[in-house]
């Protein structure tokens, strides 16, 4: 079947709640107590071993192969304009994230400023940036530029490129 990849990511969590779902229900029936001159027939729980194990290994089965077919995809499916596949998007967004908040660090201080000491003294001493802050002020804006772009370019894709998947 021909899916996108926003599509076998719902996929992915559809099958991933039907597997918990299984295996609560699982550990919910599969014991089950009974006080002496009960009757066991009447207690037990609504629970086949085999078919659970059965319809759990048939999620299993598809899981991998959506998961796998999605890593294909992946690592094969170039983003337009950024010369990337998803892989290295993936690994490139939170790079870019990162450079961000360390701007954003370095953009808000001041080229120089007084410092605060504990002690008594005289003597004033000063920190000075040792770098343009303007520049860095320049490069927040850049990096946040360029994780905008390559989040709404990996959006379309996900939203537009199909991937070949047989579940």
């Amino acid at each position: 079947m021909k899916i996108t990849s926003a599509e076998a990511a719902k996929l992915l969590r559809q099958l991933n709640e039907e597997f918990n779902t299984i295996a609560n229900k699982e550990r919910n029936s599969k014991e089950f107590n009974a006080a002496v001159g009960e009757d066991i027939e009447e207690l037990r729980p609504d629970y086949s071993y085999e078919e659970t194990r059965e319809a759990l290994d048939e999620i299993d089965a598809k899981i991998r192969k959506l998961k796998h077919a999605i890593n294909v995809f992946n690592t094969v499916t170039e983003i337009p304009g950024f010369g990337m596949t998803i892989d290295q998007a993936l690994v490139y967004i939170p790079q870019l994230g990162a450079k961000r908040n360390k701007l954003y660090g370095m953009m808000n201080v001041l080229p120089k400023r007084r410092c605060t000491s504990g002690s008594y003294s005289n003597i004033i001493d000063y920190t000075y940036a040792n770098y343009d802050v303007e520049q860095a002020k320049a490069d927040y804006a850049k990096a946040g530029e360029e994780l905008a772009r390559l989040q709404t370019a990996l959006d379309l894709v996900n939203s537009t490129v199909t991937l070949e998947v047989e579940l």
